[in-house]
């Protein structure tokens, strides 16, 4: 854009400035490139581009007023004497900030919420950038809420069905506005393509329940465990899933045998066959 407005017109030389994450040919770039160069159309050009690195100069500013806040919060933990734990998501982290050039402001981002929660939240499943956002909500005494579904149930991601006389007559969840309920539901949708557990959690339910109720839930398991982590001061373990998982599949047998035996079947097992 710079070259353009600069007054290069050669669409060879300009087809070479292209972003390197553009993944079109380098023959349809340059048919792209070649123009008219109307003078109205640089002018707004030129005011685009103006507007463009105003408003990230804006952005760099508040970002540096955030920092300064920050630092002035008494923090939680020293990351010096209680070093940050290892961190589980750093080859997939690797991977997507590689494309985006932002692993330092990642890194320190990661360093910040540790000292401020006394815990790395940012290791739960879609947290990587609401940890901060959480923080200007809730704060990190939690105390407030006596437990985790008191949490989730203030951030309006529990169930509110209308019950009469035993007849259920609404299903849903509670009909009030959470910024807080809000971040977890954002952190929830961003996981439908993840390849980690609560990735494979929210999926399940989707093929379900439908997607808005799997977000939901998928929302209500995010609350719970960021409270839980918050408030106990214990760090995430995505090892407790693997359990979790060998406990359903322990269910859906013993349902499976249950079916086949009022219908007078027995499962068997199958043969294990022999690697080649």
């Amino acid at each position: 854009m710079d070259a353009i407005l600069g007054g290069e017109r050669n669409p060879d030389e300009l087809v070479k400035l292209r972003d390197p994450r553009i993944r079109a040919e380098a023959a349809v770039v340059r048919k792209s490139l070649v123009g008219h160069w109307r003078a109205e159309h640089l002018f707004t050009l030129r005011q685009s581009r103006d507007l463009y690195r105003t408003y990230q100069q804006r952005i760099v500013e508040c970002d540096q007023e955030l920092e300064r806040y920050l630092k002035n919060l008494t923090p939680r933990v020293d990351p010096e004497q209680k070093p940050l734990p290892p961190d589980g998501k750093k080859h997939r982290r690797a991977r997507r900030t590689k494309k985006m050039g932002d692993w330092q402001a990642a890194s320190d981002l990661r360093t910040e919420t540790y000292r401020l929660f006394g815990v790395d939240v940012m290791q739960i499943p879609g947290l990587e950038k609401g940890a901060l956002h959480l923080f200007s909500e809730v704060g990190r005494d939690l105390s407030s809420w006596p437990t985790a579904h008191h949490f989730a149930s203030w951030c309006g991601l529990c169930p509110d069905n209308d019950r009469s006389g035993g007849k259920v007559l609404w299903t849903g969840v509670r009909k009030i506005k959470s910024r807080v309920g809000q971040l977890f539901r954002l952190a929830a949708h961003s996981l439908h393509h993840s390849l980690t557990p609560m990735g494979n959690y929210l999926r399940r339910l989707r093929a379900r329940l439908g997607p808005r109720a799997a977000i939901t839930a998928t929302a209500h398991k995010i609350a719970i465990i960021f409270y839980t982590l918050v408030q106990r001061q214990v760090e995430y373990d995505e090892s407790i899933w693997a359990l979790r998982d060998a406990e359903r599949q322990g269910r859906y047998e013993a349902n499976l045998r249950r079916e086949a035996k009022q219908l007078g079947y027995q499962l068997v097992p199958l043969p294990e066959t022999p690697a080649t």
